[in-house]
């Protein structure tokens, strides 16, 4: 199916912080009123949304982990029964895995993966908090630097 043609899955992980006062989801990484309106958008505008959250999310990922092999890691979340989407960027693959196990993982080459220099010394449950907590960073910077500073002016 083309690009066009697919329907985005909402990115809504069920951890929402955006009814508590966040501008920006702790759980999705959505602007509080890409939250709101999500149903009401075209999928045009979902698809933009969602190409923001991966290129975010791929970059945090690129800094800290290299995939080596991404067939391998295609072929160990099939094997681990992680649900992943196959037309995405394998960054958003592994991120999936990690999410999933990754206390479970104690040899990521075999996974198609292996950790940059700079983060060997970290547990991969570890790197995964620190992908999570600089996946929102990014998007919390993109939000005041082109919504919220709007949205003062406004109110």
């Amino acid at each position: 199916m083309s690009d066009l043609l697919r329907r985005v899955a909402t990115p809504c992980i069920g951890v929402c912080s955006t009814g508590i006062g966040d501008d920006v989801c702790r759980g999705c990484k959505r602007f509080c009123h890409e939250v709101i309106h999500w149903n009401s958008y075209s999928q045009e505008q979902k698809r933009i949304i969602d190409e923001r959250l991966d290129q975010f999310l791929v970059q945090v990922m690129q800094d800290k982990l290299h995939i080596i092999n991404a067939e391998l890691l295609a072929w160990q979340l099939g094997v681990q029964r992680v649900r992943y989407p196959a037309q995405k960027d394998p960054y958003i693959w592994l991120f999936q895995l990690l999410r999933a196990g990754a206390g479970q993982i104690t040899e990521p080459r075999k996974y198609g993966f292996v950790v940059d220099s700079v983060w060997r010394d970290s547990s991969l449950m570890e790197l995964r908090e620190a992908i999570d907590r600089e996946f929102y960073l990014l998007s919390q910077a993109h939000y005041e630097r082109y919504i919220g500073r709007y949205m003062q002016k406004e109110g």
